[in-house]
């Protein structure tokens, strides 16, 4: 399913299920996996800091993929049942599903429910804290698609929403609170995603000016590469004294000075106005997480 207008390219291995499960599939962007990997790399990040050994750490972090993939497609539900309407005026999103009018608010809403109840079974199988710190997401898992509407930086909801699998690993793998140095590593998160997803939305900056949505690519027009700069800068210093309080000099020094250089080389390649490039550089930044992930899981074999 091709829309000429539109950012649907459902082809490959996906474009082999029946023409009725396309619009679920790509109203959930099980086509495009770089939605659940940022959504699940940073709960990877604290599983990894916090695990006792290499082999329950990877149990956990199976059970927050499965439950990243989920949410994420619950995630683009909600926020393609708030956006509709926008969605219809913005080339880029107006092939979507519920915008077009191949799926129904009613079927929209039964996916959703289906997706709560794998969510909620991954719950279960993590400790009651992990139940309270989930159950707390929820507000901002519903609510972030409407902050593009009043202010500009619908990005910082987006960051808070994201990173939330940094708390949510901790205590899943730990059974205990966040410390000061997992919510650095949450704040370190945050920024990341304010950076990574200001990049994501150059892509729409000319479209959002004609249907008065807001987004930080729009605040910072004329200085995004500046402003990404520093929202990286910010997230590698949470990041790097986090994981110094946990783990001091060690390999996982390696993966972060890796994930720095990745990000420094992104911000060296921002233009505002090639959006095919601006989608190019906000994918990579699943590679910049997998560099850190790299870095932690050494932590296990050194």
């Amino acid at each position: 399913m091709t829309s000429k207008h539109s950012d649907i390219r459902l082809d490959g291995f996906w474009g082999i299920f029946p023409a009725r499960t396309h619009p679920y599939i790509t109203v959930m962007r099980l086509d495009r996996p770089i939605g659940w990997w940022l959504l699940l790399l940073p709960g990877w990040w604290s599983i990894l800091a916090g695990a006792s050994s290499w082999q329950s750490a990877l149990v956990m972090m199976l059970l927050f993929l499965i439950g990243a993939i989920a949410m994420r497609g619950a995630g683009c539900v909600i926020n393609d049942l708030w956006d509709r309407d926008i969605d219809q005026k913005v080339a880029r999103t107006s092939g979507r599903p519920l915008a077009s009018g191949a799926l129904s608010m009613g079927q929209a809403f039964m996916l959703l429910i289906c997706l709560g109840i794998i969510g909620l079974i991954i719950l279960l199988q993590l400790p009651l804290k992990a139940w309270l710190m989930g159950v707390l997401a929820l507000p901002f898992v519903a609510t972030y698609p409407l902050f593009k509407r009043f202010t500009y930086w619908p990005q910082a909801m987006l960051g808070l929403t994201f990173s939330w699998g940094v708390l949510l690993g901790h205590v899943a793998i730990t059974d205990s609170w966040p410390s000061s140095a997992v919510l650095l590593l949450y704040v370190g998160a945050v920024f990341w995603v304010i950076g990574y997803d200001t990049i994501y939305a150059i892509q729409d900056m000319a479209d959002d000016k004609l249907s008065g949505v807001k987004s930080s690519a729009l605040a910072l027009e004329g200085h995004i590469s500046q402003a990404v700069a520093c929202l990286y800068s910010l997230s590698l210093a949470c990041l790097y004294f986090g994981l110094w309080e946990i783990y001091g000099a060690s390999a996982w020094l390696f993966g972060f000075g890796a994930m720095a250089l990745h990000l420094c080389w992104q911000v060296t390649q921002i233009s505002e106005t090639d959006t095919a490039r601006a989608l190019r550089l906000f994918q990579s930044n699943r590679n910049a997480g997998l560099l850190l992930t790299a870095g932690l899981l050494a932590e296990f074999f050194v």
